[in-house]
């Protein structure tokens, strides 16, 4: 079965070959195409990733802000548990506090953010815009 078939059918059987092709230095057996795009992605995924957190921390700063006698211990964790995780995400890939200094990437989570808010709650007063500044956001002690 050849490479291309290998990565279309069963992704994890795909990457675990290229990994030993690697490691046995068989550079001709490689499935470059598709490695080079997996390589980027993986970027791509970090990305995401951390902006998916900062979403998550934001529904939960409007819901504990604009909900506050529905105010819960685990939206609190919550709110902690992902600001520890984007901050585990910086030291490990200080590369990531670009996406935080594009004020388009954080723009782009919030309105996300604020509809899951408002599924949840049901209030359909939130903030058209962010009224978080990105300090606030990951700031430990700031709950609004």
């Amino acid at each position: 079965m050849s490479n291309k078939s290998i990565y279309e059918r069963d992704f994890v059987v795909w990457a675990e070959k290229q990994a030993h092709l690697l490691e046995q230095h068989r550079w001709q057996e490689l499935d470059l195409e598709n490695l080079v795009e997996e390589i980027r992605d993986l970027g791509k995924r970090e990305r995401d990733q951390l902006l998916s957190r900062l979403r998550l921390i934001l529904q939960h700063l409007l819901k504990w802000q604009y909900q506050s006698e529905k105010r819960s211990k685990s939206w609190k964790n919550t709110i902690t548990r992902e600001r520890d995780n984007v901050a585990d995400y910086l030291e490990d890939t200080p590369s990531l506090k670009k996406v935080l200094q594009d004020p388009e990437a954080i723009a782009t989570c919030y309105p996300r953010a604020r509809r899951d808010a408002a599924r949840e709650t049901g209030l359909d007063t939130l903030p058209e815009q962010n009224p978080y500044p990105l300090e606030q956001v990951l700031d430990e002690n700031f709950f609004p």
